[in-house]
């Protein structure tokens, strides 16, 4: 899997952040079809903000692909077309143990990235599966702290 993040990482900008960093140690992913690693130190000025500690706090970032890639099928020998196109399902999933109220037990905030990529479109359309993520990276890249802030205040 080509799934191989450098460490440290630079955040993206948020309300209140100065140049976010995490410090990432490989870990044991939930598959054997994926990658994970654990948040080992936090950089830059993000106050109360903790590091992967405790499986209730959980700081981790995760990708995985299917276990079995599909492939096409056959096309329909009457029609010429393809009866159904399979999709290969692929998951970004990043988890963290947040508090939901003082003194309350910790509950673990996941942020989930699913890309479902019609089996075929890897090999016959290369350009626009690139495209896509291109765009949805670039806009979660450009208004990282926007988003921050409406999952902090419910404002979109």
């Amino acid at each position: 899997m080509s799934f191989s993040v450098t460490s440290p990482v630079t955040g993206g900008a948020q309300t209140g952040f100065t140049s976010p960093t995490y410090t990432l140690a490989t870990d044991t992913a939930p598959t054997s079809s994926g990658k994970q690693y654990a948040v080992s130190a936090i950089g830059g000025t993000q106050a109360s903000v903790d590091a992967s500690s405790t499986p209730s706090r959980p700081f981790t970032t995760t990708l995985s692909r299917p276990a079995v890639l599909k492939t096409l099928p056959a096309v329909d020998p009457v029609t010429g077309q393809l009866r159904a196109i399979p999709r290969n399902t692929y998951k970004h999933i990043t988890r963290k143990g947040v508090t939901p109220l003082a003194g309350q037990p910790a509950a673990v905030m996941n942020i989930t990235t699913q890309w479902d990529v019609p089996a075929g479109s890897d090999s016959a359309d290369a350009s626009n599966v690139r495209a896509g993520w291109s765009l949805h990276a670039g806009v979660h890249a450009q208004i990282s702290a926007s988003i921050g802030d409406t999952l902090v205040s419910g404002v979109i």
